[in-house]
């Protein structure tokens, strides 16, 4: 029987002779040219083409249309693989190689924004990604990867593996540049000594000469190739008619060059080979060690990524990539391996280690019905799992997005800095243009150097360093404690609060509510109550309404209305019951004053059967209200659950407040009510919190809570134990005191540095050493946020 070629569709003549490997399995190619595209299309990174394509290419044209340029990516199968729809509009992460400081960030912003449809496009200068959000019926994605690529950046999807093989390319070619100014500097350096001490006595100026040629010989290649990067981000600045970091750099070498050039052929003053040379290095092997540790930086999310296996094993034992499982898949997962994606086990028990989302290092037991992430490690059990999610709405995905997004926003202070550091630039092209015009009248044979030095020495690199790098150390610490950011200011209020207050069910209380009693008022059985209540339950999205799954809903029930906050209410038997507060579900809710039973069932607003609820403690929400007191934090608990039940949990807790019986509205009200010197961090998990969230100076989220709750607040605990937050509240007073250590430095360093520039004081080589040696002070210091006792040491610190 005759095959058909993989790529284009057509019967394969040939046998076995063109083959490719796609997606994990050898496909046969008809001809050469079928095998030569294949090959390229996954060099490339674009094998979700195959993985989404409806039809196969055109033997016409090998290439397939949409590979020919950056269209491929408007194609919306290839983006349900990195493309994330909300509210209209499409959100996606992008590495950008070619990003090296802060301007260059702004540059690209400043572009896109102004484009049609972009909604917003925020650079990260250390993880080198980019948050781009649009609107798909006003722009394509190719016109905007387009208006990127025409800047000069490359900018691609974000892939793990993709940008980490892209970093050590550019490491390599780093490494290259480097080696060769390294050679040059050592050998220009000794002519140099032989020229400026006269090594060899009266020197012939034939010989100083020569040295001079041989000098221009070996720092050309250095300035052609090694200081190359500069060059290219130089001529992107100014083209964009903005300043960056590398312009005053490039012209610094390129003045040098060509004014010792001009001295070599006219055998008429100074030359500064040695000063190119050693610029050149000096700028280079601060560029490396600073790309190193900025990887440091931004590995830690893209590393989740990584735990996620690259294949997965189906129910039916056929092995396909873990990127392709769609929602309803069934995938089987042995003991030791990891979950290649979010979903529901459907058979087997197991153990979980879920450390690397929660922080939490013991193990979770799953049973049929729980819910398991991709990355978590299956531990002890053979399970299968229904697909609950696709690759990019994986919660260590939306992990990975929340951590960027987080890095993206800076404290105001750091906003300040990015647009000093912009403007500095400008100050230094004209001071350094002063300064040469002082000493050109002074002493002219100092004056270029000493241009060159200003121009060298007060470049700003550090100030624009030292923010992003401490905030994407911080984020990624965050991680590892089980807390997500979702809001830059988190770092700034989270050491500002005086004021807590705490939703009760699912919070303080595990929300794992079961029914402790039920009493009849009706001619009716305990099971047809219970079954009634279970189908009006079963349109919440609340920890009570988890209590009556595991009866059978009676059919028939219709028109429920969730009525948040209060109850539900439906008709079943053209009727209409009630389930929820009494001053809800009954006429006269008199008869409940008396009662411990909190939740009623009513027809017609007649009693029918109440259910008494036991909602356990948290074992850490009362370490977490004594240390909250121990800092001298006031704490509230807000709830829309009974008087009885409340005061029972506040007293049991030693609450400062307690208000019971609350609406959403009502706890919004209250916390508007609040003095103005109040600075409120709200914790809560459910739909009716989600007000009151959005409206707190800070907010968290339970992780296990609500997706509205989550979307509405600035953090999100992804475990249950409340006393993290302490930790994280001395994690953010500790990244602050990182920032303003790195922009005491850098703004330090420039200031003291340019006065003893302008006057003649830094030679060349001083000061690049200097301008190198503070961008990786600044970098060092960040990295300390990544201390692996870091976490240890806060909780000491308690």
């Amino acid at each position: 029987m005759t095959k058909d070629c993989y790529h284009c569709g057509e019967p394969v003549l040939t046998g076995d002779s063109y083959q490719v490997e796609i997606l994990g399995i050898r496909q046969t190619m008809c001809c050469p040219g079928c095998e030569a595209v294949a090959t390229t299309i996954v060099a490339s990174g674009l094998t979700s083409y195959y993985a989404y394509r409806t039809a196969p290419a055109d033997k016409a044209s090998l290439v397939p249309d949409e590979l020919q340029s950056l269209s491929l990516y408007d194609n919306d199968d290839v983006q349900q693989e990195f493309v994330r729809h909300e509210n209209g509009l499409d959100e996606v992460i992008l590495s950008v190689d070619g990003v090296s400081c802060a301007a260059c960030a702004w540059l690209i912003e400043k572009k896109l924004s102004t484009h049609v449809g972009v909604s917003r496009i925020q650079v990260n200068t250390t993880t080198n990604r980019a948050t781009l959000r649009w609107d798909p019926t006003k722009a394509k994605l190719s016109d905007l990867l387009g208006k990127i690529h025409a800047l000069g950046y490359k900018a691609a999807p974000f892939e793990a593996d993709n940008q980490e093989a892209q970093y050590h390319r550019t490491m390599k070619q780093y490494l290259y540049r480097l080696g060769i100014a390294g050679l040059a500097t050592m050998q220009v350096m000794m002519l140099a000594v032989a020229m400026y001490f006269e090594v060899f006595g009266d020197m012939d100026e034939s010989f100083r000469n020569y040295f001079r040629w041989v000098s221009l010989i070996f720092a050309t290649p250095v300035l052609l190739y090694s200081a190359m990067p500069f060059y290219i981000n130089a001529w992107r600045n100014l083209k964009a008619r903005t300043l960056g970091m590398d312009v005053p750099v490039s012209i610094a070498l390129l003045f040098a060059y060509f004014a010792s050039l001009y001295a070599t052929v006219t055998e008429k003053g100074e030359v500064f080979f040695e000063s190119i040379a050693m610029f050149t290095f000096f700028l280079l092997i601060g560029r490396f060690l600073e790309m190193r540790a900025r990887r440091t930086a931004a590995a830690a999310s893209a590393n989740l990524l990584k735990l996620v296996p690259k294949l997965a094993l189906l129910q039916s034992g056929e092995q396909i990539p873990a990127k392709s499982l769609k929602v309803g898949h069934i995938v089987r997962v042995l003991p030791g391996e990891p979950y290649p994606a979010d979903g529901i086990v459907v058979t087997g028990v197991t153990t979980v280690d879920e450390s690397m989302l929660t922080g939490e290092s013991l193990p979770e037991s799953k049973h049929v019905g729980d819910t398991v992430f991709a990355g978590t490690i299956n531990i002890d059990g053979n399970v299968d799992v229904e697909v609950s999610a696709e690759k990019k709405d994986s919660l260590i995905a939306h992990i990975v997005q929340l951590q960027d997004e987080a890095q993206l926003a800076k404290p105001r202070l750091a906003e300040i800095a990015d647009i000093v550091a912009r403007y500095f630039v400008a100050s230094i092209l004209i001071i350094s243009a002063c300064t040469w015009l002082y000493w050109q009248g002074h002493r002219p044979d100092d004056a270029f150097w000493i241009m060159l030095s200003v121009l060298v020495a007060t470049c700003p690199c550090a100030l624009s360093l030292a923010t992003p790098t401490a905030l994407t150390c911080s984020t990624s610490t965050f991680g590892k404690l089980g807390i997500l950011l979702r809001r830059g200011h988190v770092f700034e209020t989270l050491t500002k609060i005086n004021r807590v207050v705490i939703d009760k069910t699912g919070t303080l209380t595990e929300g794992n509510i079961t029914i402790a009693d039920t009493k009849l008022y009706a001619a009716i059985t305990e099971d047809t109550a219970l079954s009634i209540a279970c189908a009006l339950e079963s349109y919440a999205n609340h920890p009570i309404a988890d209590a009556f799954k595991k009866y059978s809903a009676i059919h028939g029930v219709t028109a429920v209305e969730n009525v948040i906050g209060e109850g539900l209410k439906g008709q079943f038997k053209e009727q209409e019951w009630r389930i929820g507060k009494p001053s809800f579900a009954l006429d006269n809710a008199e008869v409940a004053m008396n009662s411990a039973h909190q939740i009623w069932l009513s027809c017609g607003g007649k009693p029918v059967a109440s259910f008494e609820l036991v909602d356990p403690i948290r074992t850490s929400s009362k370490a977490l209200i004594q240390q909250f007191h121990a800092a001298g934090i006031r704490v509230t608990m807000l709830t829309g659950d009974n008087p009885q039940t409340a005061s029972r949990v506040a007293k049991a807790l030693g609450m400062d407040e307690w208000v019971a019986d609350v609406s959403p509205q009502g706890k919004l009200a209250y916390l508007q009510a609040l003095p103005t010197d109040q600075i409120t961090m709200m914790i809560g998990d459910g739909v009716n919190d989600a007000p009151v969230l959005a409206g707190a100076h800070l907010s968290v989220a339970m992780g296990s809570g609500t997706d509205v709750a989550k979307a509405s607040a600035d953090m999100v605990l992804l475990g249950d134990d409340l006393t993290k937050l302490l930790d994280a509240r001395k994690l953010a007073a500790f990244t602050q005191k990182i920032i303003r250590q790195n922009l005491a430095w850098a703004l330090g360093y420039n200031l003291v540095i340019l006065p003893l520039a302008v006057a003649g004081f830094v030679a060349p080589y001083v000061a690049v050493a200097g301008m190198s040696g503070s961008s990786v002070i600044v970098v060092t210091n960040s990295l300390r946020l990544f201390k692996k006792d870091l976490l240890e040491l806060l909780k000491d610190a308690s």
